[in-house]
């Protein structure tokens, strides 16, 4: 019976009306209305009800019999509303003591998974990325087990992120949903958004959202910003590591009007002491500028149904890399000390304008408009490499509904436009990329234990051509407290070979690229499907609340840039057509042991194939087994003070070095790496509402790569490779750090 109830409802014509109750749950916290996740909304005298989900919505279907509507919290007071029909609620709970105002902020989980969404989506807060340093984005999955961080080589510093195995070029990367980091932001771009800045992080794993455009393979991460007018007035972070590092971040936020608020958000950091501690002559970590300038406004007309935002964004980056004797005054173009300089210059604008018709609040629409003009100026050794990178995004959406709530669905269209000039060595490439697309997706919820999500765009693209990008997500609850989902979808993109592969300039190895007849440095576009199933279930141990999540993925490429790094002599990039595959599978366990006692668990095996010319093989520097755990304990809230404890340790099995054999024999690497583990902690004291000091040690017990340089005594030889990292470089870091905030005035 079932089966068949679930086909009549999906043929809306033949539906009668689903009315239902909507709306948002908020707290106030520090002067700020801010969204209340884990609240109970239920009808009085039955057993339909809601939890609100990480930004605090809930829905309820509505009968005629239901009139008392319940809302209640731990640590605040049961309020009891009269809803007489169908309609949008939004709902400010009160604390029932002063005391514990703050102390309900503790209870909330900093990380969360829904059990009622389509999409695999896990939700990090702010609060979540406060447990670590979390200077920039790259470090802002320290405490999460889905992502992994590695660095890209031993000299540039740089960051690159896995997810479902694969590398971030095959992660969409968006900020507030409009895409940021592609083209030639892929190598260095995650360090260009502070951490401050970012108010919340969406993890979605698996094929994303038609909406969000055809490049997505492996997942997206959706980075929400702090906004003006619920940001702290004013807010101060201030940072300082032993090797050398300085961060300061300022927040400054007014309200103009009841309609338009603004922020000016500001950005610097430093490293100007030369580290060597493993004293092979190289830097260990790069020196190091950064200013970074933001000015988001923001407007809200409630009555008319507007909302809108614009930001205006400057970047300043400049790196040194190299030997520690390398002067650039003295050594630039010169084979005498290695160095190189890495110098970016960034400007980027964005609009969002978003209407909801005031009469049909379930029908509402918007534009995104944003573009960047990116410009890095970069040597390494005695090989340039220059990229200039100008790009625009117009994407338009309408959302609605068929019939009735049920049946809701997304449509529009979007365009983009890239340049690209690169200078490489000696050679220049130039290209234009220009796309329109037209999507529709279409979401179904039978308000009781299924949702679907269900998407489709048609593109046409000058160097891609025309095709046609499916996307499907559904949710289904087969028993108490479960979520069991599966998803499949379609990416297309145009692999970026050298921006997304800057390391291969650190080494001596020469560059060849098989021209095929593509469009793109002759090489095809990347096609992939990526197919996920996932079950997250719910439980109760010693009457304490856990889940336990297991996920696996797979990603078939039906075509695939190679980068082949087997022949010590050369990097080859060329494409090769059903081969190469990436399974991933993780289980992963939350726990709340007790009273502001959180654990987290997670283990991940990796397989990933790469067909290469010469066969199949393991890709390089993958580790096929990962462990994670995290621990994090707060402390009862007294006169406003609070010490907060966070514990993390990360385990990476061995890896797959790509062949060596071609070098001289001192310089060949056995086959795989060992395994190795890291320790990463933080203290936190709050003061009060308004000043708190951290401390924390990465790394705290000094685990190093032995000579992750090859060759670093020769580095114009032909041995010379600094892309063999697979662990820590660096060694132990320690660092410190305080918070000071003036939180936003309440409307009393």
């Amino acid at each position: 019976m079932r089966y068949i109830k679930f086909l009549i409802l999906m043929v809306p014509f033949w539906l009668s009306a689903q009315e239902k109750v909507e709306g948002i749950i908020l707290e106030v916290y520090e002067g700020k209305e801010v969204p209340l996740s884990g609240a109970n909304v239920f009808w009085l005298n039955s057993e339909i009800g809601d939890v609100t989900d990480f930004k605090g919505l809930f829905e309820l279907p509505y009968r005629a019999e239901y009139d008392q509507l319940v809302i209640s919290f731990v640590g605040y007071k049961t309020d009891t509303i009269t809803v007489t029909k169908p309609r949008k609620l939004r709902h400010v709970l009160e604390s029932s003591a002063t005391l514990e105002e703050v102390t309900v902020r503790s209870r909330k989980k900093t990380t969360s998974r829904s059990f009622l969404q389509s999409q695999n989506v896990i939700n990090i807060s702010s609060a979540e990325l406060l447990k670590a340093a979390c200077c920039n984005l790259s470090e802002s999955f320290e405490t999460n087990p889905s992502i992994d961080v590695n660095f890209a080589d031993a000299v540039t510093g740089s960051k690159q992120i896995r997810m479902l195995g694969l590398t971030t070029p095959y992660t969409l990367i968006t900020t507030e949903n409009i895409p940021t980091i592609r083209g030639a932001s892929q190598a260095y771009g995650l360090t260009f958004i502070p951490g401050t800045w970012v108010e919340s992080i969406q993890i979605t794993k698996g094929a994303g959202s038609v909406v969000n455009g055809f490049e997505s393979i492996a997942g997206q991460i959706n980075t929400e910003l702090v906004k003006p007018l619920t940001d702290d007035r004013v807010f101060v972070n201030g940072y300082g590591a032993v090797g050398g590092r300085l961060e300061l971040n300022t927040h400054l936020n007014t309200k103009i009007s009841d309609k338009w608020s603004t922020g000016l958000y500001l950005h610097g950091n430093q490293r100007s002491v030369k580290n060597d501690r493993n004293e092979d002559g190289f830097l260990d970590t790069p020196l190091m500028e950064q200013i970074n300038l933001m000015n988001r406004w923001q407007y809200i007309d409630a009555e008319k149904g507007f909302v809108s935002f614009i930001n205006i964004n400057y970047l300043k980056d400049d790196k040194q890399i190299g030997q520690v004797a390398f002067n650039p005054d003295v050594d630039k173009g010169l084979a005498t000390n290695w160095g190189g300089e890495i110098d970016t210059e960034r400007f980027g604008a964005n609009v969002k304008l978003g209407y909801v018709f005031p009469d049909i609040p379930y029908q509402s629409m918007g534009v995104q408009m944003a573009f960047s003009n990116h410009d890095q100026k970069s040597y390494f050794g005695l090989r340039d490499y220059n990229i200039q990178h100008q790009s625009g995004y117009v994407n338009l959406l309408f959302n609605s509904i068929i019939s009735d709530s049920r049946h809701t669905f997304k449509t529009g269209l979007n365009a983009t436009y890239d340049d690209f000039q690169e200078l490489v060595e000696t050679t220049e490439y130039t290209r234009t990329e220009q796309s329109v697309g037209a999507f529709f997706e279409y979401s179904f919820d039978d308000l009781e234990d299924f949702t679907m999500t269900a998407g489709l765009r048609a593109d046409t693209h000058n160097l891609l051509g025309n095709f046609i990008t499916p996307r499907i997500h559904a949710r289904y609850t087969p028993w108490d407290k479960a979520a069991f989902r599966v998803s499949a979808g379609r990416g297309k993109r145009s692999a970026n070979i050298f921006a997304e592969n800057q390391s291969l300039f650190s080494t001596s190895r020469s560059i060849s690229i098989n021209d095929q007849g593509g469009d793109i440095y002759g090489l095809n576009p990347e096609i992939a499907w990526n197919y996920g199933i996932s079950l997250l279930q719910g439980f109760n141990l010693f009457e304490r609340k856990g889940d336990i999540t297991f996920d696996y993925y797979r990603t078939n490429f039906q075509n695939q840039v190679v980068v082949d790094w087997e022949d010590v002599n050369q990097v080859r990039f060329y494409n090769l057509e059903n081969g190469s595959t990436a399974n991933s599978f993780q289980v992963e366990v939350n726990y709340n042991a007790f009273e502001h006692f959180d654990l987290r668990t997670a283990y991940k095996f990796y397989d990933v194939k790469t067909d290469y010319v010469g066969g199949t093989e393991e890709k390089p520097l993958t580790p096929n087994h990962r462990f994670f755990a995290n621990v994090g304990y707060e402390t009862d809230i007294k006169n406003n003070s609070q010490w907060k404890f966070d514990l993390t340790y990360n385990w990476l099995g061995s890896q797959r070095y790509s062949s060596t054999q071609g070098n001289d024999a001192a310089f060949r690497l056995p086959e795989r790496t060992p395994s190795f583990g890291t320790f990463t902690a933080q203290i936190t004291k709050v003061f009060s509402p308004r000043f708190e000091l951290y401390a924390g040690a990465e790394n705290f017990t000094d685990v190093r790569q032995d000579n992750p340089i090859l060759d670093a005594e020769n580095p114009f030889g032909s041995n010379f490779d600094t892309t063999f990292v697979y662990g820590p470089i660096f060694g132990s870091n320690y660092y410190a750090g305080l918070r000071y905030r003036i939180p936003v005035k309440t409307d009393n």
